[in-house]
């Protein structure tokens, strides 16, 4: 009994002695993919994005790291996505922030009709069931998990991920409690995503929408009592094209001769249009580029799979405290860049 138990010893050091072996002639991507599980893309976000609004969060990231900035955010809204309980609506606008964060029924039900979540091992190259993936919930207080989707991009260096709908979570109270956890040392800084930017609703870059969700987020904002603004409001306009130029963009043959899609790429055209929203909502507001009280940010949002001449811009009104304005107006970034590196 004792030379058995000896040999089988002998065959399990054998064994391990073996996979350490394996382990070290593997390359660091192979040595990473076996341990980190990624979420598959959804391809049915960019349709569902053109088709209505949507929160979501755009992240920026080192590029070639995707896939472990992909990990990284999943850790971090972990901490924050999973336990959100209370309504956010318009009527409960000037609830505390932590009181507001989700609407659990029209979550759930968006959930139950649409989303089984489900995880995949890419190394494994298993295809899972759905195309979302899930922050499991770390408190005891019975509410749902909440639904992310990872959304292709054709860009590098960064990442998207969209809630089912707009107005299921308050995206900009995610983001200030991650640099308030970020200040107090109670969150450790990230390592690969460099800014998250909170979008409150998603438009097709066209006039008529994009002032109607401006006017909308800037009401919002302004009837919000937990905001102090002075008179006359002071606000700022940003709008990132993401490197998306006039010519690059293939206007369909059957488009209207007076289509708008190159005209709003042109940054002075969507101020104006964004100024007026803006003046439309507080008549007397001025523009104020170096300490703006409310700063509103278009993103050009470079989807993968959508038709030709089909553009998508991610809209938010955020608060002071959120942007910084050298040397461009843009959300802050996660951690000070101390390298002077250009990481937005």
């Amino acid at each position: 009994m004792g030379e058995e138990e000896e040999r089988k010893q002998l065959r399990m050091e054998s064994k391990k002695g073996e996979e350490e072996e394996s382990k070290t002639t593997m390359t660091p991507w192979e040595q990473h993919a076996s341990i980190i599980s990624i979420p598959r893309f959804d391809y049915k976000a960019p349709s569902s994005l053109l088709q209505r609004s949507h929160s979501a969060f755009l992240i920026t990231c080192t590029i070639k790291r995707e896939k472990s900035a992909t990990k990284e955010a999943m850790s971090i809204f972990s901490k924050y996505v999973g336990s959100f309980k209370s309504e956010i609506s318009g009527s409960d606008a000037n609830a505390d922030s932590k009181r507001r964060k989700i609407c659990t029924e029209e979550i759930d039900q968006n959930i139950a009709n649409n989303v089984d979540s489900s995880e995949i091992t890419e190394a494994a190259g298993a295809i899972p069931n759905d195309d979302h993936f899930s922050f499991a919930k770390t408190d005891k207080s019975g509410a749902p998990d909440f639904v992310l989707s990872l959304v292709k991009l054709t860009r590098s260096g960064l990442l998207l991920l969209t809630f089912p709908g707009e107005n299921s979570l308050d995206t900009i109270d995610i983001v200030s409690d991650i640099f308030q956890d970020l200040e107090s040392g109670s969150l450790k800084s990230p390592l690969w995503c460099h800014r998250i930017f909170p979008i409150q609703a998603t438009c097709s870059l066209n006039e008529k929408e994009l002032q109607a969700v401006v006017s909308k987020l800037v009401l919002h904002f302004v009837n919000d009592k937990r905001n102090k603004l002075a008179l006359p409001i002071k606000f700022a306009v940003g709008f990132n094209r993401r490197g998306t130029e006039e010519s690059q963009v293939k206007i369909p043959k059957d488009a209207s001769k007076n289509s708008d899609l190159s005209v709003l790429l042109d940054r002075s055209k969507c101020f104006s249009i964004v100024a007026a929203a803006v003046k439309g909502i507080v008549s007397d507001a001025v523009v104020d580029l170096k300490s703006p009280e409310l700063s509103i940010l278009v993103e050009l949002l470079p989807l993968s799979g959508v038709p030709n001449g089909s553009l998508v811009v991610g809209v938010s009104v955020l608060p002071q405290n959120l942007v910084s304005t050298k040397p461009r107006l843009c959300i802050k970034p996660l951690v000070c860049n101390k390298s002077g590196r250009n990481e937005s």
